[in-house]
């Protein structure tokens, strides 16, 4: 029985005062010891809030010290975290407040206004804590927790509840379990070759998947630890690898594009040795920006891919830089990935079709869409991505685009990502998307 509760529990037994958490700005630090104490603690506070197992509770915070230990603490309680994010426009919060059945939302004061005003259109109630996020505990000192007890968990239960874009519609609710999570933190730290001596500088939000299965849950996986600063900074991403040993990072080609357009490090004399790779997903690197970066910074890229519905991690290119391949997110890794026709039956190598997936960190499914689920994951357990795609003779994936983007010209089934990779190879373009028009002739024309 695996479950966020069990593998803290673990940790701590086994290694009580080493470091997991280091949130620089507070300059405070959190042990496996403690991160259990104070888990346990903010269970029992959240049930004087009247909440009880299964329930839905969410944060409205940038990261730090205490989104971390809210994060952890609400899955190692039995509850459900549910994470608002802090760019989100007001229609979008206001749908995830009354979708979700959350009952408690924690956060900071420069996200007041914004939560009250969209709590408004809200049919539940919805218990509001403000905190600072630097505080070393955010429970009340005199508050008496002795008469409560945590309930007993297991693998299959709800652990996090966390909305997607809505890009082609609603956003949608996607429930993942304490085995999903543990499973994408596994195989990211198969991928990855991480192990107890390994540390993360975790530059991603904890209300988006990469942030919180690679850079959170992954370090207690492997047992290692995470370095966690208020926000990425191009002014102190380096210095933060340096001064706290950073092994790997975990980012955004966005920000790979910030880096290689800085020139913060010039002239420093930063000592960056102990960094062994840095690591790209959430979308598609462009192959002249991942050379560029690493030629620029002599730091190993390594692509990647990964869903919300995946509990992040997906595909993965060797750490080794010899076996890897500009372009692709990798092979599979844990899991398991076929591409198939549009009557469902996997298509040869070299083929283009949908990918899809099945392993252990696939979803439990959409919250209150059974229907979207069912059309999500078929009963054999594989997951339709929707994204197109080929897989070649070494399982390597290539990401094409997406179903719903495919342009259709006179017949002809175009994606997308192929134009857009014709354009990332001259030097100039930094970003490019190939979209459809209504043609007379050919219906569609790029």
């Amino acid at each position: 029985m695996r479950t966020i509760r069990h593998i803290i529990d673990e940790r701590a037994g086994q290694t009580p005062d080493k470091v997991y958490l280091i949130a620089p700005e507070p300059g405070l630090s959190l042990s496996y010891g403690q991160l259990k104490e104070d888990a346990i603690s903010f269970g029992k506070y959240l049930m004087t809030l009247g909440l009880k197992k299964g329930d839905n509770v969410s944060f409205m915070l940038g990261n730090g010290y205490q989104t971390t230990k809210i994060f952890l603490g609400a899955m190692y309680s039995g509850l459900v975290i549910a994470p608002l994010n802090l760019m989100a426009q007001p229609s979008h919060l206001e749908y995830v407040l009354d979708h979700s059945d959350t009952k408690a939302v924690f956060f900071t004061k420069d996200q007041k206004s914004k939560l009250e005003t969209a709590i408004t259109k809200v049919k539940h109630d919805i218990d509001l804590k403000e905190i600072d996020n630097d505080a070393k505990t955010i429970i009340p000192a005199d508050l008496d927790l002795s008469g409560f007890a945590l309930p007993d968990i297991r693998e299959e239960d709800d652990a996090l509840l966390l909305y997607t874009s809505g890009t082609t519609g609603l956003p949608k609710g996607v429930i993942l379990s304490h085995k999903n999570m543990i499973a994408g933190g596994q195989y990211t730290t198969r991928a990855h070759h991480l192990t107890p001596d390994d540390r993360a500088l975790c530059s991603l939000a904890l209300y988006h998947i990469n942030g919180e299965v690679v850079t959170a849950v992954t370090p207690l996986v492997s047992g290692g630890s995470v370095v966690m600063p208020h926000r990425f900074s191009v002014s102190n991403f380096w210095e933060l690898i340096a001064e706290y040993g950073c092994t790997w990072f975990s980012v955004v080609p966005t920000i790979i594009s910030y880096l290689c357009s800085s020139t913060h490090l010039e002239g420093k004399d930063l000592n960056l040795e102990q960094l062994r790779f840095g690591r790209s997903a959430s979308s598609a690197l462009p192959p002249s920006l991942h050379k560029e970066f690493e030629e620029k910074f002599k730091v190993s890229i390594v692509e990647t891919m990964g869903l919300t519905e995946t509990a992040a991690p997906v595909f993965s290119n060797p750490i080794d830089p010899k076996k890897r391949k500009y372009g692709s997110p990798g092979v599979a890794v844990g899991n398991e990935a076929k591409i198939v026709d549009k009557n469902g039956s996997e298509v040869a190598r070299g083929t283009q079709g949908e990918i899809m997936i099945r392993g252990d960190n696939v979803m439990k499914g959409y919250y209150k869409a059974p229907e979207l689920t069912a059309a999500a994951i078929e009963p054999d357990g594989w997951l339709h991505t929707g994204d197109l795609g080929y897989m070649d003779e070494e399982g390597f994936i290539f990401v094409t685009g997406r179903i719903k983007e495919l342009i259709i010209k006179g017949g002809e089934n175009i994606a997308p990502r192929e134009i857009d990779e014709a354009f990332y190879r001259h030097p100039a373009v930094l970003d490019a998307a190939a979209v459809g028009i209504p043609d007379e002739q050919y219906g569609e024309e790029i």
